[in-house]
């Protein structure tokens, strides 16, 4: 196998950082952020003059509104995206009053002081609206598993184009049972492959195809997309996984997975499924995630829905980029 590409970090490929944890040791209030009185009083005077004055939502900047309180808030969960453990849960908008629409327009503004929100399709669809349509995901249609009640595998979001910084969701309704929502440190996996597979680890930083999902232009023939798994800046470390969207890569390639990539992705596989890897949460009502894309993996659990329309599943995705265009492929 050719060993010219190297990890990072000198011989042993171990990568430092408040990033590299394991869920069942983080203490319990890691990533937890409140809505303070101050931010919610701005948040609930915002509310009355977004009903008083509609605009598109698409047409907000926080740069328009004095909210000091929110932009001490938001420079936290950025400080905890960028220099702490990659990922925050917000408690929590109060969607019970404000009503879904005004939820969602507050949503949008304290999302854009992280970084600025950037298309989830090709289509150019800023709000991505998770939820079980029935739909089945297979490789090649196009059917996303967000739009499904099945079980989601860790993955990182948009891993065939240029992916977001930050991937946030906005619960606007949680399921009748399961749906429980899970992250895991890639920064933590690394490490564990660095430990255990230093010969696989090093496959990793060679590239996969990945199934582009039919996002892309009409004319546009290209079905799949070749990247690494890691990649080391120097700084940071950028993770592209989606082990369903690599191995349907190589399936509409008609490539089938060399050995040693296989053994990699599998071993890499193995490491985030232990149990002992994840965080798990169980949304609420009016809690928001977000999560640095690059270094956090997540998931969501197999769900049983209600079968009111109004009480079932919703949550509301936007992504953040601060580098290329806010088109979806950057």
């Amino acid at each position: 196998m050719s060993t010219d590409i190297q990890t990072p970090a000198g011989d042993d490929g171990i990568l430092e950082g408040s990033a590299a944890w394991v869920g069942d040791q983080l203490d319990p209030q890691a990533g937890m952020v409140s809505i303070d009185d101050n931010c919610l009083t701005e948040l609930i005077d915002l509310a009355a003059v977004l009903e008083a004055n509609p605009v598109p939502v698409l047409t907000l900047d926080p740069d328009d509104f004095d909210l000091p309180a929110c932009r001490a808030l938001m420079g936290r969960v950025k400080e905890t995206l960028d220099t702490g453990v990659g990922f925050a849960l917000i408690d929590r908008l109060p969607v019970e009053d404000l009503g879904r629409e005004r939820a969602i327009a507050l949503y949008w503004l304290l999302g854009n002081m992280t970084g600025r929100a950037v298309a989830q399709k090709w289509d150019g669809t800023m709000f991505y609206e998770v939820r079980d349509t029935g739909r089945v995901p297979m490789p090649g249609n196009g059917i996303r598993s967000s739009v499904s009640n099945r079980r989601q595998e860790f993955h990182t979001d948009n891993s065939y184009n240029l992916p977001p910084d930050y991937v946030a969701l906005l619960c606007l309704h949680p399921a009748k049972e399961g749906g429980v929502s899970g992250i895991v440190s890639f920064q933590t996996a690394h490490n564990r492959m660095a430990e255990l597979h230093p010969d696989l680890l090093q496959r990793l930083y060679r590239p996969y195809w990945f199934d582009r999902q039919y996002e892309h232009a009409p004319d546009d023939s290209e079905k799949v997309r070749k990247f690494p798994v890691f990649a080391h800046d120097g700084e940071l470390l950028r993770t592209r996984y989606a082990i369903s969207l690599m191995n349907g890569g190589h399936k509409l390639m008609d490539e089938p997975l060399d050995e040693v990539g296989r053994e990699a992705m599998e071993a890499l596989d193995r490491i985030i499924e232990e149990p002992v890897m994840c965080r798990e949460f169980d949304f609420k009502s009016g809690q928001i995630q977000i999560l640095d894309n690059r270094r956090i993996g997540h998931r969501r659990t197999g769900f049983e829905d209600w079968p009111d329309e109004e009480r079932r599943r919703h949550l509301i995705r936007l992504w953040f980029r601060n580098q290329g265009r806010p088109f979806y492929s950057g």
